[in-house]
């Protein structure tokens, strides 16, 4: 595993760890200068949601992922529900991959933008990623991707685009992430694999993807042997290289010229 903040004085708003069946990773949502009355913020709920899908997948393996992920988002709820407003759509979320090991099973399941990527063995890389958040947003980037990163005018082209997808957010014709709202584990995709076809798997946050989805430096098969041959803490390096290369946005427009990076590498699964 390794992770990175977007900024060395910011928070890292992503979690990830592991069981010993088990792994699960988070990318916190959330923005400054955007309306949310939780006094507790982004980190802060990704780790106690991370720590309660961990206890859930310990607990008990007959148990279905989206069950698990629903009790989780309950009692992380539960934890702040008397002191902020959690049906705003300004509350904090997370997008959320969870990975299990079931006898010689492979379950999956990946709610939001975070990609799954299984390194099969006798076949191409199966990617999993939810892009119903992509799908909407692509109605509202333009003026944000039409501005240079890193200026004021950028800043609140940002907001605004956050403002209009939360519309959309946990909505029927919408998309759904983790938020306050247990309803939202049943949306996310669910699938398993034989655990003998799949040589290894990746985590990924979208700041971490964003070598192969967003900047098109690799394919899926290249990230994973990155990951293979020098690790997740390349994998974040080379992403940091390619930011900084690009720091306006004008090769790659994006709302966040650096995002926290969170990658896990699973292998020897037959192992586990």
């Amino acid at each position: 595993m390794a992770t990175s903040p977007a900024k060395p004085d910011h928070s890292n708003e992503d979690f990830t760890a592991a069981t010993a069946n088990g792994i699960v990773l988070l990318d916190g949502a959330g923005l400054s200068g955007t309306a949310s009355r939780c006094s507790h913020g982004v980190a802060w709920y990704t780790r106690q949601l991370g720590g309660a899908l961990l206890a859930g997948l310990a607990a008990d393996s007959d148990q279905e992922l989206p069950a698990i992920l629903a009790e989780a988002i309950s009692q992380t709820a539960a934890l702040h529900e008397d002191t902020c407003h959690l049906d705003e759509p300004g509350t904090p979320s997370a997008t959320v991959i969870m990975l299990r090991r079931n006898r010689d099973q492979l379950e999956h399941l990946v709610l939001a933008d975070s990609v799954l990527v299984l390194d099969q063995a006798n076949d191409a890389p199966l990617v999993i990623s939810d892009d119903r958040e992509a799908h909407i947003g692509r109605h509202y980037r333009a003026m944000m991707d039409s501005l240079a990163n890193g200026t004021p005018e950028h800043d609140q082209a940002r907001r605004d685009y956050v403002q209009a997808l939360r519309a959309h957010r946990n909505k029927p014709g919408g998309f759904w992430v983790a938020a306050a709202d247990p309803r939202a584990a049943h949306q996310a995709i669910t699938g398993t694999s034989p655990i003998k076809d799949v040589t290894a798997a990746a985590l990924l946050s979208d700041g971490a993807s964003r070598l192969a989805d967003r900047f098109g430096l690799t394919d899926w098969a290249g990230l994973l042997e990155i990951l293979h041959d020098h690790g997740p803490a390349e994998l974040i390096h080379r992403v940091r290289a390619a930011e900084n290369s690009d720091p306006h946005g004008t090769r790659w427009p994006r709302g966040k010229t650096h995002d926290d990076a969170t990658a896990a590498y699973c292998t020897q699964l037959l192992d586990a």
